[in-house]
């Protein structure tokens, strides 16, 4: 018995019940699981590996001294999520999405909710990622967010819990997209006997959200990726998505803003652009609206954008949404904007700034997980219960200097899954990422990415922190374990 000797260790497990049984959505898997000959386990994960290095799935971790490009870890063992579950997530995800539009639309307009004093207006004017430069823009459809990554846990009460928003410069479904292709070759069994929805047409709905923003006019719009080039840690997925679209890949160096219009240089001359999916940061984008020593960007694009002549996605500005300490306002903002309670709750969160929220978190730092305010992939953080004396008394220092810039939050008993160590399984910690695709309407991509903490008893699941990914499967509404297995045995 592969599974005979897992333990749950007494956190919720999204394949195990406490005593130890399946769930009954996961059953059809355990069996093949089961049924695998000795050695075989092994052998289909190097076969994966080797499919990855073959796929060109890697990713750069910056400050790495060698500057090796490494396989992002991929766990054989999927994640699957019921329908019934999904469908909450789902919901929960586009009302969320729809507050946050409304919200960032309200901040570079007449900021309604500040003078309301749902949010007290210093938190959002101090915000790193507030741009006073976006002020008055008036985005297609007036969304501002139409690449979202939201992050999602599960605590030991196995509800999902929103721990963190990404509205600027999302990463990872290239992962979801090729992870499936992985499995689907590996375990082509397990797919005929469970009704698993597809993930393969984020590309066209990606590609087909682009082209809904391009200016009037344009009767065949001409979409490009723009990326900061091939250093950047995510230049992998820059590259496949442009290629999934069959749209052109682009540096800023590439582009250049002529009579009020973007062009792009190609060998036949200059060619307008009337979309662009950017994955460079507000700072970058523009050096004569932003930071005027980058040359990762183009100038006057922004001029461009506010005279309605390019669309931009993720549009500028957007981040000031991703502020972790904006993100404890989220459930006011969605009463405030939705008139309901939000279906997804936050983490619970402690604000520093607050004075008595900052004296609880200087004094329980030993339980918290703290959080710098506009950090990402893991960086910047204390896991109170995991860090040391002389790492507490630094934070505590941080804290008291600059008490806007930290959050904390209890630290989760984040859920497990099983997961290839060796030859058997260990429960790892993990999250879930799913990407939602807002323009007129909002599709949430069925599925998304599980990223899993592959050293044990690790909290942290961020790539660049050694972490890995599963495949994540949602299952289609009206799939039953009795169906599967009728399917599995015709």
């Amino acid at each position: 018995m592969r599974f005979s000797s897992y333990q749950t260790d007494g956190f919720y497990d999204e394949m195990f019940e406490a005593d130890g049984h399946p769930r009954p959505h996961v059953r059809l898997l355990v069996e093949i699981i089961e049924s695998l000959s000795d050695g075989a386990l092994l052998r289909y994960k190097h076969a994966a590996e080797r499919l990855l290095l073959q796929m060109g799935i890697t990713f750069n971790v910056y400050g790495d001294s060698a500057g090796a490009e490494r396989i992002f870890p991929f766990d054989l063992v999927p994640r699957i999520i019921p329908a019934a579950e999904w469908s909450v997530i789902e919901a929960g995800l586009q009302q969320r999405i729809h507050a946050l539009n409304a919200f960032i639309d309200d901040i570079y307009h007449e900021q309604k909710i500040l003078k309301d004093g749902i949010i007290p207006s210093e938190v959002i004017l101090s915000a790193v990622s507030y741009r006073k430069q976006c002020q008055g823009l008036n985005p297609p459809w007036r969304v501002w967010c139409h690449i979202t990554g939201t992050d999602l846990v599960r605590d030991r009460d196995g509800r999902y819990y929103v721990l963190e928003d990404n509205l600027r410069v999302p990463s990872g479904v290239s992962y979801v997209l090729e992870n499936r292709e992985v499995l689907k070759r590996i375990f082509p069994g397990v797919f005929e006997g469970l009704s698993v929805r597809p993930v393969n047409e984020y590309p066209s709905r990606l590609l087909e959200m682009l082209e809904s923003l391009a200016p009037d006019g344009a009767a065949e719009p001409r979409v490009v990726v723009l990326t900061p080039g091939i250093y950047n840690s995510a230049y992998f997925e820059h590259s496949f998505l442009a290629q999934q679209m069959g749209v052109q890949l682009v540096e800023g160096r590439d582009l250049v803003v002529s009579g009020g219009e973007v062009f792009m240089r190609t060998t036949k001359g200059l060619e307008r652009v009337d979309v662009i999916y950017r994955r460079v940061d507000d700072d970058f984008l523009d050096p004569e609206a932003f930071r005027a020593d980058s040359l990762l960007g183009v100038p006057g694009l922004l001029a461009a954008y506010r005279a309605g002549r390019v669309a931009l996605a993720n549009a500028p500005g957007n981040g000031v949404a991703d502020d972790k300490v904006v993100y404890a306002y989220v459930p006011e903002m969605i009463k405030y904007y939705e008139g309901r309670d939000p279906i997804l709750p936050n983490v619970p969160t402690y604000l520093c700034w607050r004075d008595q929220d900052r004296a609880y978190v200087l004094d329980h730092l030993a339980e918290l997980v703290v959080k710098t305010a506009n950090e990402s992939g893991g960086y910047g953080m204390l896991v109170g219960p995991h860090s040391t004396a002389s790492e507490r008394t630094e934070f505590a220092g941080r804290i008291r200097a600059n008490p806007r810039n930290y959050i904390a939050q209890p630290t989760l008993a984040l859920s497990r899954a099983p997961t290839v160590v060796d030859d058997h399984f260990e429960g790892r910690h993990v999250d879930l990422r799913p990407y939602v695709l807002c323009g007129k309407e909002i599709y949430v991509l069925p599925g998304g990415l599980t990223r899993v903490a592959m050293r044990k008893g690790s909290l942290v699941v961020n790539s660049s922190q050694g972490g890995g990914s599963k495949d994540t499967w949602v299952l289609a509404p009206g799939q039953t374990q009795s169906q599967s297995q009728s399917q599995s045995q015709s």
